[in-house]
């Protein structure tokens, strides 16, 4: 049948009116689709059969609704047993359709925390991702910066170690950090278990708020060091004393009525938005992040909110109040449902009036410049791709430049890297490296290579988008190379049968001098743009990108690599006893060549796994 013969298939409000028979008042969770099976929308309903029927209505809707029911061929429907289930349920499922219509948080990394461990001599450190290792967790934190500089203020104050374990255990002499007074030196009997305690609580007394008692403990302390003459330790209480102030200060914004909150600040303008959220814990403001969801093709503030809290807080706990600068569209909802997952309390407010009105208004004031900001920062990227589309002959700006780089020693651990750019600058979230896996290539043959990693990125991208009707299609490839690279890339996309994405080789010049770059495209002569173009140095940027990338991706695999040992082929090794065994023997050749009974003595190492380990280096020949 040939294309034009394909009957239509019906999409629009009558479609949707065919569904209302089938459904009952249930709770639920509902998806739109278009005539291609793409997800357009998901929505929970307290009542599927009557909110299906708003939509079956054929007028009466925003111009956003309008257009999405016009595009609607199907639907999908799963009930639930209750409305706050069907909103936790919608909002896993919009993380992970990511449709068209739905507002959508696009950046939704996790946040560092302090945790002081469980040791008898507990280190403090940064900790991001599952809280599994024993200890105190305090945060989260709004970034890596803010956390660091809390740690390095903190170790002034409270002088716990930042040591591993392992190096605490080995160590005969003090380290640096006990030298510039930055630890207490516990692992050489510097301070006794008992003075090292009272440091410890001392921090997390601070971690938790509790400083006015703290500050006049040590100035009472000071006074009367001073008093006995014993100045050495006076000057150590009047280092503390500074080092805590000075953290308290950087900190900013330290609300006295807030114990604990997230202030949450939205600013819409252009069809764009920009959500601020400042971290409140212990009277203290930990710093502030903020997000640019997308807006869903028009929705209003309630929505977006609304959106934005329930998929922030989906692999997130909640603190027990969170202060807004607009209502939710069901704020209560919002709340029964994060207080459920919580298993407390959780109150959601948007305050008028008062100390919380001014956090608010301070996070709204911090959105409206950041989303002024990046609306400047994509115009600027709009007017570069534009240069790139008159630069190299493209019919519109590309929406997506990807760049391709190798990185390897002499053939040793190489790697390939893909990095991405677009209408809002480098989109890092998309970012690809490649393990080179050849074992027939030769060492250093760049070529074979960039042939690999073309070949898996686009076999992928045919084989999950083949219709190539998705956003992950690239309209444009810069190469690292001159004639012979895109010649051989070209010969490559051929193959795959792609042959019509543009790509550029760029080559350095004369003297291999920057800014005297030339670019190569298959069957035209090069050319250079001139030393003070911008969409030179936008070319330049997009490619010592992918180096770097390229670079920091090969340092790891080489570090991982020098790392290894043979104990990583033994089955049933994982990390821990890995450690367990290096820390009993000393190295992975004292494993090897130990008997069977020193195995079994190796705390976690049990008989069976001991025999496995013995046989695994012992029956080889």
């Amino acid at each position: 049948m040939k294309e034009q013969d394909r009957p239509e298939v019906p999409v629009g409000h009558g479609v949707i009116q065919s569904y209302l028979k089938t459904l009952d008042n249930s709770p639920g969770v509902y998806r739109m689709l278009d005539a291609k099976g793409r997800v357009l929308y998901v929505g929970k309903a307290r009542s599927l059969k009557k909110r299906v029927s708003n939509y079956a209505k054929p007028s009466g809707h925003t111009a956003r609704i309008a257009r999405m029911i016009s595009q609607t061929a199907s639907m999908m429907f799963l009930t639930t047993q209750t409305e706050t289930e069907a909103l936790l349920l919608e909002q896993n499922l919009i993380k992970q359709l990511k449709p068209h219509f739905n507002v959508l948080l696009r950046d939704d990394k996790s946040f560092p925390n302090i945790l002081v461990t469980g040791h008898d001599f507990p280190q403090i450190k940064k900790h991001r991702g599952a809280r599994k290792e024993k200890g105190a967790y305090y945060g989260p934190f709004a970034s890596a910066d803010a956390v660091n500089r809390t740690l390095n203020q903190l170790q002034k104050v409270f002088l716990l170690r930042n040591c591993s374990d392992a190096m605490f255990e080995t160590r005969t002499r003090p380290c640096l950090q006990y030298q510039i007074k930055r630890c207490s030196g516990p692992c050489v009997g510097k301070i006794d278990a008992k003075g090292y305690a009272s440091l410890v609580r001392d921090a997390e007394d601070f971690l938790s708020g509790r400083t006015t008692k703290m500050q006049e403990n040590l100035a009472a302390d000071m006074q009367a060091a001073s008093e006995a003459l014993e100045f050495e330790k006076a000057a150590i209480l009047r280092d503390r004393i500074r080092a805590l102030t000075q953290v308290q200060q950087a900190q900013g914004v330290n609300p006295r009525g807030v114990a604990e909150a997230d202030v949450i600040a939205l600013h819409m303008e252009g069809g764009q938005a920009c959500v601020q959220v400042f971290f409140i814990r212990a009277h203290q403001n930990w710093g502030n992040r903020d997000f640019y969801p997308r807006t869903g093709a028009g929705a209003g503030p309630g929505e977006v909110l609304q959106a934005f809290v329930g998929q922030f807080y989906d692999q997130k706990e909640p603190p027990r109040l969170i202060l807004l600068s607009d209502p939710l569209d069901e704020q209560d909802l919002m709340a029964e449902a994060l207080s459920e997952r919580l298993g407390r309390k959780v109150e959601i407010s948007v305050p008028l009036r008062g100390e919380k009105s001014e956090l608010v208004a301070n996070a709204q004031r911090n959105a409206r410049e950041s989303l002024g900001r990046k609306m400047a920062e994509t115009a600027t990227q709009a007017r570069l791709l534009d240069g790139i589309a008159r630069a190299f002959d493209l019919d519109v700006p590309p929406q997506r430049i990807e760049v391709y780089d190798n990185s390897h020693i002499q053939g040793a651990h190489a790697v390939g890297a893909m990095i991405v750019a677009g209408p809002e600058g480098f989109m890092k979230s998309q970012y690809r490296k490649f393990n080179i896996k050849g074992d027939d290539l030769t060492p250093g043959d760049d070529f074979g290579m960039m042939k690999e990693v073309l070949t898996r990125r686009f076999k992928r991208l045919l084989k999950e988008d083949p219709d190539r009707e998705g956003e992950h299609w690239p309209d444009l490839l810069l190469i690292d190379g001159g004639a012979g690279q895109v010649s051989a890339v070209h010969e490559i996309m051929e193959e795959l049968g792609v042959t019509d994405i543009p790509m550029v080789g760029v080559a350095k010049g004369v003297d291999r001098d920057q800014g005297k770059e030339e670019f190569y495209r298959r069957k035209q002569r090069p050319f250079a743009l001139k030393r003070n173009d911008p969409i030179l140095y936008f070319i330049q940027r997009l490619r010592d990108e992918a180096h770097r990338f390229a670079i920091g991706t090969h340092r790891a695999k080489r570090a991982k690599a020098q790392g290894a040992t043979p104990l990583d082929e033994v089955p049933g090794v994982g990390a821990a006893r890995k450690r367990a065994l290096l820390q009993h023997f000393g190295s992975a050749k004292a494993v090897s060549r130990a008997g069977l009974d020193d195995l079994k003595a190796v705390d976690g190492i049990s008989e069976t796994l001991a025999e496995t380990i013995y046989g695994f280096f012992h029956d080889k020949g």
